[in-house]
């Protein structure tokens, strides 16, 4: 392929941001880099990339062609490494995106992935936003919320998350026990703000008052911690608050609070092996404290 061994530079060089790095990534000097990149512009008639005090960003023109470049070379590690025979020895890295409250939910296929393909390298990058697979940003996303219909996208259900309404020991112990009947003299912890993608928003919305939010929140990890500290009530995932002896059920996980987890990946890259194997050990981890 014409130009291969500078589009895998320039691949190297938009993963690492810099030129030293993506020369310590090829093994390289620094101007072979420099080299490779001007023959692609020029190839192109088009700048590829911006450069700055902190290294080089991407064009629009230079994202087209790490679309290109990152499936391609993803490919050719996948095949080369089935040529060789070497599907017990996956090697690489793995990259996977989601909310930091899924994780819990995919550790144990994570850590029994990398048990058996050690070589692996892993990344778990906590986004809100899905990630754009087209342009290598991750080989598998999780996304909560509606199903994803993006093009391109092969996407499946991983598991349904239920939520539950909870306070702490504590704040029961200095406010009582807070019932559904009388939510409004109690404090909240989250937000009763529209719009939301959160399975409860509306159930808030209706029941829960501005003046009540003793501590106003979109971040779910934060609710978590705020709720333990007893600094109100609030809904936890169900995976989240089983077995703590500190949290008391003040309603209990319903489906009608629950949201779908989506696994996400891109077409190219979903028959490839790693992710094949991945997914392997996602399918077994079934549901936990959680209804499909």
């Amino acid at each position: 392929m014409q130009h291969w061994t500078e589009l895998r530079t320039a691949l190297m060089l938009a993963r690492h941001g810099t030129v030293s790095a993506a020369a310590d990534a090829l093994g390289v000097h620094r101007a072979t880099v420099n080299r490779h990149i001007d023959t692609l512009e020029t190839e192109f008639q088009t700048k590829l990339f911006q450069r700055h005090a902190r290294g080089y960003t991407l064009t629009e023109s230079g994202q087209e062609m790490l679309e290109v470049a990152g499936r391609a070379d993803e490919m050719f590690t996948d095949l080369a490494g089935r040529n060789r025979g070497r599907s017990a020895t996956l090697s690489g890295n793995l990259i996977v995106t989601a909310l930091s409250g899924i994780a819990p939910l995919v550790t144990s296929a994570l850590r029994d992935f990398h048990s058996a393909h050690p070589q692996t390298k892993l990344e778990y990058a906590a986004i809100a936003d899905l990630a754009r697979l087209e342009h290598g940003e991750a080989h598998v996303a999780f996304r909560a919320g509606p199903k994803p219909d993006t093009p391109d996208y092969v996407v499946t259900l991983f598991r349904h998350i239920r939520f539950g309404l909870y306070a702490s020991r504590g704040y029961i112990g200095r406010h009582g026990h807070p019932t559904l009947d009388e939510l409004t003299r109690h404090g909240f912890v989250g937000s009763c703000e529209q719009p939301s993608r959160l399975p409860f928003a509306g159930w808030v919305l209706e029941h829960v008052g501005a003046e009540n939010i003793a501590l106003k929140t979109t971040d779910q990890q934060v609710v978590n911690a705020a709720i333990r500290d007893g600094i109100g009530v609030g809904f936890l995932a169900e995976h989240d608050a089983s077995g703590d002896p500190n949290l008391v059920e003040i309603s209990p996980p319903s489906q009608d609070w629950s949201a779908p987890i989506w696994v996400v990946t891109h077409v190219d890259l979903h028959r490839t092996e790693k992710v094949q194997k991945f997914l392997e050990y996602i399918r077994r981890t079934g549901p936990k404290g959680a209804a499909r």
